[in-house]
C-alpha cells in the first residue's frame, strides 16, 4: 500500500471541447498542469523509467514553447506509479488521478516489438484525443533513430491529444501524382529526400532506387521516402518532428494541401497551425514575454481502494420498489463488483445521515455478507445529500485521508441545498460517482461527478431495463490490473405473463470465467430458474434471498467456455438476469467493452454521439455486433446499431471503436445509455489498429551521400486477423447525459444528413470515374437522404469555401440508399478538361427532404495517367541494386547511382 500523504494541490475536472474527456488538464497562465502520466501495472518495476519520463517532459517544454509562438509550456505533471511497485517516501496518494483519466499511458508494446508512439483519437478535426501511448523502450530513448528525441515526439502526440490535429504523412499512400509528377506525401513540400525500395528478409536486405509503375504512374510497391538529414525547412511537426530543422507546425502559407494525408482529409485542407489557432487554448492566451519555468512533477502511487456507499433511504424510496431494487444492486456490488482487498463503508441518509458500517476491508465472503446486512430496508424522511457526504468523509477520515477515496452516491429525491457542500467536495480530493434514480433526482447531482471525475449514471423505474444493477455493476476500480475487474457478460429483463418463459444464452469466452456469478431478480414471487452449462449439465445451488427478491449462483473455479443456456418462468411480474465474471488468467487480457458519450449534456438540435470501444489488451475487436439502448426520463427507449466503418459518427474504420449519432430526443432531462456487444462467426481480433495517429517511423536518413538505414519497422499486417470466429458477449453501462432545449410536442426536423467522410475515387477505362462511399441518413446517420450533389474541379481550393462553383455532375438515377449502406456511382467527366496528367478533385453533399444539407464530404482525388504505348527509357535499363547484411548501419551510394537518379528524375521526393 502506498503512502497516504496529500498530493498538495487540488485538481478540478475540466470538461474538454468536442469529445467528453475525463482528463484533469488545465491551462493556467500559458502553462499546462494536471497532466497525468501513468505507468501500467504490468510494467516491471524500474525507477529509471520515472526519470526518463521527467527528462522527456523537460525536453519537450521549450520545444512546445517555441513551436507555438511562445504560447504554451508544460507546468506540472503527475506521474502515476503502480501499487505493486515499492513504496517510497516521496510517493504520495493520488487525489482525482486514476488510470482512467491518465493522459499518457506507458505500457509494454502490444503486439510485442511494436514501440510505435501513438494517440487515440475518436473525434473529428479540432476535437481532443483520448490518450497518448508510449512504451518503456521508447521512453528510455532506445528508438531515437526511428522517431527522434522523445521530447519532440511528445509534442507531436500532444498536438493530437490537445488540439485534435492529424498526421501529415500517410503510411498507406506514400506518394501521389501532382500534374503528372510523382510527389512524396509530406508537409511542407520543401522537405527534401530520395525514394528507395528497402526489402529485408532473413539476414539480408535488397535496397534499390524506386521504379515507376508503368500502369499507375506512381512508384512500385515498397518504395519509401528517405529524408535528408540536413534540412532548411522548419515545418512540419505533424510530418516529421524527428528532422532537426523542424521546429514549427505547418501554416496556411506553407501547408501542402495536395498531399493525401489525414490532416487534409479530416480538416478540410486546413493546416495544423490553423486548427491549433482555432482552439480554446489559443483563444484565451497571448504570447509570453519571458522564458517559461522548468516543469515540476508529483510522484503518485496507487493505494488500496477505499469506497463509501452513500445511499438515500428517504420516504420517496418507497415508490416503484426503489429501496428493494437498491438492495439488489447493492448486493451485486458488495458480493461481486468490489475487488478483494478493498475497504468499504456505508452511510444512509434522509433528512439526516447515519453510519451503517465503518470502513471494513474485504478479505473473504464473510466480509461481503456482513456489509450486505447493512443495506437500508425501511424508507422514511426527507433528503439531505450534503449530510450524507459529510458523514461519509468522516467515516473515511477515521482510517485514511479522503484523497483518492471514492463515494457512490445514490438518490431519488430533490434537494435544493446540495450546492452548499460543493466546496467541501472539491477540497476532499474524493471521487464521487452519482446514481440518479427515478425522474425526480436532484438536478445538480451530476455536478458532483463532473467536478471530481466520477461516473454519472441514471436508472429509471422501468425495472426490465435493469438500469440500477447496471449502474452499480459499472463501478469496478479505475486502477489496478484488468484481471481484477468485474466484467458484465449479460444484463436483460422482461415482464412475463401467464407462465411465460424468458429464454436466452450467455457466451463465456476463453478470456473470462473466473468468479462468475448468475443473478436473477424478480418483483413479486420467486420464478422457476433453469440454467445449463455448455455441456448440457443443469446447474443447481442458487442462493435464494426471498426478502430482497433475488437469487444468485457462483460458479466454482473457472466457468466452462461455451454457450450457457437459461430459462426463467413467471407470471405477472418482471424478471432480470445479470451475469458477471472476471478474467480467466492474469496473463491473458480479457475482452473489454467501454462506452461513453461525446458530451454529458445535449442541447437540441445538436446530436449526441455514442462511442463503444472493444479491445483485448491493445488489440481492437472487429466486426462485432454492437447496439446501444438509450432511455429518456419519459421512459421512451431507442435502440441504435453502432458501426466501426469510418463513416458518419465513426472517425476511423477498423479501430475497434463503434459509433453512432443519436438524434431521437423526446424530452428534456436525463437519458441513460446501455450497450450490448456480441462476437460471432465474423468477429476477429486484430494485432493492432490499422491506422494509428502517431509519430512517423523514419526508415533511414541520407547524410553526406550515405543512407543510414534504421532497424525495420515492426510491420502490422492489418489483413492478418487473429482468433477468427471470436464469440463473446458483453454488456455495460454507458453512463448518462442530460438533454435541454427540446421543444414540447412534435419535434421539428432540424437534423441534416451527416457528412460523408469516406469518399473514394478511381479512374476506370474510357476515362470513367468510379466513386464509392457510405450512405448518410436523413437525420445524420439515420434514415435515407433525399439526393446527392456531386461536384468536380481541377483545383482543390474550389472546395474550401465555394462548393457551388465547381462543375456539377449529372446524378440522374442516383437514388440514395439507407444510411450505412455502400454507394457506388460511375460517371464520365463533362464540361471539364480531363486529359493525361490532369488532377481531378471530387466532393459530395447530401440533401434531405426538407432541403437540409450535409457538410461537404472529404475531397477525393484522381489523376489521369495514360501509360505509354512503349516502355520508356525511364524503366527499360536494369536498375542497379545493393545487397547488404542488415547489421551494417549504412551503405554508401556510389556515383553511378546518383547518375541514375539524375537520369530517372528522382529528385527531392518528385517523379
Amino acid at each position: 500500500m502506498g503512502s497516504f500523504k496529500s498530493s498538495g494541490f487540488i485538481l478540478i475536472l475540466h470538461l474538454l471541447k468536442g469529445v467528453l474527456s475525463n482528463s484533469l488538464i488545465q491551462l493556467n497562465n500559458n502553462g499546462y498542469e494536471g497532466i497525468v502520466m501513468a505507468i501500467d501495472p504490468n510494467v516491471p518495476e524500474d525507477e529509471t523509467l520515472i526519470q526518463h519520463i521527467k527528462d522527456m517532459v523537460t525536453q519537450a517544454s521549450p520545444y512546445l514553447f517555441e513551436a507555438t509562438g511562445k504560447r504554451f509550456y508544460y507546468k506540472h505533471v503527475a506521474i502515476l506509479i503502480p501499487e505493486n511497485w515499492k513504496t517510497k517516501p516521496d510517493y504520495v496518494r493520488p487525489k482525482l488521478e486514476t488510470y482512467k483519466n491518465a493522459d499518457v499511458l506507458v505500457a509494454a508494446p502490444d503486439p510485442a516489438g511494436n514501440d510505435e508512439p501513438y494517440t487515440e483519437q475518436i473525434g473529428k478535426c479540432g476535437q481532443r484525443g483520448e490518450r497518448i501511448h508510449f512504451t518503456p523502450d521508447f521512453i528510455a530513448g532506445k528508438k531515437l533513430p526511428e522517431y527522434g528525441p522523445q521530447g519532440r515526439v511528445f509534442v507531436h502526440e500532444w498536438a493530437h491529444l490537445r488540439w485534435g490535429v492529424f498526421d501529415e504523412y500517410n503510411n498507406n499512400e506514400k506518394f501521389y501524382l501532382s500534374n503528372g509528377k510523382r510527389e512524396a506525401v509530406r508537409c511542407s513540400a520543401a522537405i527534401t529526400g530520395k525514394n528507395f525500395v528497402n526489402k529485408c528478409q532473413g539476414g539480408s536486405c535488397i535496397r534499390k532506387l524506386c521504379r515507376p509503375d508503368p500502369q499507375t504512374g506512381l512508384y512500385e510497391e515498397g518504395c519509401v521516402f528517405i529524408p535528408n538529414k540536413q534540412q532548411k525547412e522548419k515545418a512540419s511537426i505533424m510530418f516529421a518532428q524527428s528532422i532537426d530543422s523542424v521546429v514549427e507546425f505547418c501554416t496556411e502559407q506553407n501547408h501542402n494541401k495536395e498531399a493525401p494525408n489525414l490532416q487534409n482529409q479530416k480538416c478540410n485542407f486546413r493546416s495544423t497551425w490553423e486548427v491549433i489557432s482555432d482552439s480554446e487554448d489559443f483563444k484565451k492566451t497571448t504570447p509570453m514575454t519571458t522564458q517559461p519555468p522548468t516543469p515540476t512533477f508529483s510522484l503518485l502511487q496507487i493505494g488500496q481502494r477505499i469506497v463509501c456507499l452513500v445511499l438515500d433511504k428517504s420516504g420517496s424510496m418507497s415508490s416503484d420498489n426503489r429501496l428493494n431494487r437498491l438492495n439488489q444492486a447493492g448486493k451485486l456490488f458488495l458480493l461481486q463488483t468490489i475487488e478483494q482487498g478493498s475497504w468499504v463503508g456505508m452511510v444512509t441518509f434522509d433528512s439526516a445521515a447515519q453510519v451503517r458500517s465503518e470502513l471494513r476491508q474485504i478479505k473473504s465472503g464473510t466480509d461481503r455478507e456482513a456489509l450486505t446486512k447493512s443495506l437500508p430496508t425501511v424508507p422514511s424522511g426527507g433528503t439531505s445529500i450534503c449530510s450524507g457526504l459529510r458523514v461519509a468523509f468522516s467515516v473515511i477520515k477515521k482510517k485514511y485521508p479522503t484523497d483518492g477515496s471514492e463515494i457512490v452516491l445514490l438518490t431519488d429525491g430533490e434537494d435544493n441545498t446540495i450546492k452548499v457542500c460543493f466546496d467541501e467536495v472539491r477540497q476532499s480530493g474524493a471521487i464521487i460517482h452519482t446514481v440518479a434514480l427515478g425522474p425526480s433526482a436532484a438536478l445538480e447531482l451530476e455536478e458532483l461527478s463532473k467536478m471530481t471525475g466520477g461516473l454519472q449514471t441514471y436508472a429509471s423505474d422501468q425495472v426490465q431495463n435493469n438500469g440500477l444493477i447496471d449502474a452499480f455493476g459499472a463501478l469496478s476500480s479505475e486502477n489496478g490490473a484488468p484481471s481484477q475487474h468485474a466484467i458484465q457478460l449479460e444484463s436483460k429483463g422482461s415482464t412475463l405473463q401467464n407462465k411465460e418463459w424468458m429464454n436466452g444464452t450467455v457466451v463465456v469466452d476463453s478470456t473470462v470465467g473466473n468468479d462468475t456469478l448468475f443473478l436473477v431478480t424478480w418483483t413479486t414471487q420467486r420464478p422457476q430458474i433453469l440454467l445449463w452449462d455448455p455441456s448440457g449439465k443443469k446447474q443447481n445451488g442458487f442462493t435464494v434471498d426471498t426478502n430482497t427478491k433475488m437469487a444468485y449462483l457462483h460458479i466454482p473455479g473457472t466457468a466452462q467456455v461455451g454457450i450457457w443456456k437459461y430459462s426463467l418462468q413467471a407470471s405477472s411480474q418482471t424478471l432480470t438476469l445479470t451475469v458477471t465474471s472476471r478474467a480467466s488468467s492474469a496473463t491473458l487480457p480479457p475482452i473489454t467493452v467501454a462506452s461513453k458519450m461525446n458530451q454529458d449534456t445535449g442541447k437540441f438540435p445538436s446530436p449526441m454521439i455514442v462511442y463503444v470501444t472493444i479491445r483485448q489488451g491493445a488489440a481492437p475487436i472487429l466486426r462485432a455486433r454492437v447496439t446501444a439502448l438509450i432511455e429518456s426520463v419519459s421512459g421512451k427507449t431507442v435502440t441504435l446499431e453502432l458501426f466501426d466503418n469510418g463513416a458518419g459518427a465513426d472517425a476511423t474504420k477498423d479501430d475497434g471503436v463503434y459509433s453512432r449519432y443519436f438524434t431521437a430526443y423526446d424530452t428534456n432531462g436525463r437519458y441513460s445509455v446501455k450497450v450490448w456487444a456480441l462476437g460471432g462467426t465474423d468477429t476477429a481480433r486484430q494485432k493492432a489498429a490499422s491506422q494509428r495517429n502517431g509519430a512517423m517511423y523514419i526508415p533511414g536518413w541520407i547524410e553526406n551521400g550515405e543512407i543510414k538505414w534504421n532497424p525495420p519497422r515492426s510491420e502490422i499486417n492489418t489483413n492478418n486477423l487473429q482468433d477468427k470466429q471470436l464469440c463473446f458477449s458483453r454488456t455495460c453501462s454507458g453512463g448518462s447525459f442530460v438533454a435541454s432545449n427540446v421543444p414540447k410536442g412534435t419535434i421539428p426536423d432540424l437534423f441534416p444528413p451527416c457528412q460523408i467522410t469516406d469518399l473514394k475515387a478511381e479512374v476506370q477505362g474510357n476515362n470513367l470515374i468510379n466513386l464509392t462511399w457510405t450512405a448518410p441518413g436523413d437525420d445524420y446517420d439515420d434514415g435515407r437522404a433525399h439526393k446527392y450533389i456531386i461536384r468536380i474541379s481541377t483545383s482543390i481550393l474550389d472546395f474550401s469555401d465555394k462548393f457551388n462553383e465547381p462543375v456539377e455532375v449529372n446524378t440522374t438515377g442516383l437514388i440514395p440508399k439507407e444510411a450505412n449502406s455502400q454507394e457506388v456511382f460511375v460517371f464520365k467527366p463533362e464540361n471539364i478538361t480531363f486529359v493525361n496528367g490532369t488532377d481531378l478533385f471530387i466532393a459530395i453533399q447530401a440533401v434531405d427532404e426538407v432541403n437540409l444539407k450535409s457538410e461537404i464530404s472529404n475531397v477525393a482525388r484522381v489523376s489521369l495517367f495514360i501509360p505509354p504505348e512503349k516502355p520508356s527509357l525511364e524503366v527499360t535499363p536494369p536498375y542497379p541494386s545493393v545487397s547488404i547484411n542488415s547489421t551494417i548501419p549504412g551503405v554508401h551510394i556510389l556515383k553511378i547511382l546518383w547518375k541514375w537518379v539524375g537520369e530517372l528524375q528522382v529528385s527531392l521526393g518528385s517523379g
